[in-house]
């Protein structure tokens, strides 16, 4: 089993910066912040005067563990304990749920959640309820 260190401050801290961009992103251009739809929107047929403030946004996902590296002194290192294969199909089933649900956790979860969506409690609660039982299920069953 793989150890989860416990860390409140910075999670804490990381769910604040996460809401404040969401809600910067829906003031600033009436969006929301929902990463998958953001993502598929670099592909065409999406060319459009949103494309640059789409790629600044995936590319900060990306880059933000290197200045959290260049901050802090240490870059984290993600550790995956699971074969290219199984990451493949997890992928494919992340990918999807995200379409198949009309949005992801970030789109669903924080935003639509903030918004008091009745589509985004049922498809949060759904997120859920999947993560607890494939937790116990790979931890505690498996």
């Amino acid at each position: 089993m793989i150890a989860t260190a416990f860390t409140p401050a910075a999670s804490l801290l990381g769910g604040a910066l996460i809401g404040a961009a969401a809600v910067a992103l829906m003031a600033a251009t009436g969006r929301i912040a929902g990463i998958s739809g953001i993502a598929a929107r670099l592909l065409p047929p999406y060319a459009d005067a949103g494309l640059g403030g789409r790629l600044a946004f995936v590319l900060g996902i990306v880059l933000a563990p290197l200045v959290a590296g260049l901050v802090t002194g240490t870059v984290p290192v993600p550790r995956i304990e699971a074969s290219l294969p199984l990451l493949a199909l997890a992928g494919l089933l992340v990918g999807f749920g995200a379409v198949w649900g009309n949005g992801c956790t970030s789109g669903h979860g924080v935003c639509g959640l903030a918004r008091l969506s009745r589509r985004s409690l049922v498809a949060t609660a759904v997120f859920m309820a999947t993560a607890f039982a494939t937790v116990l299920a790979t931890r505690h069953l498996l």
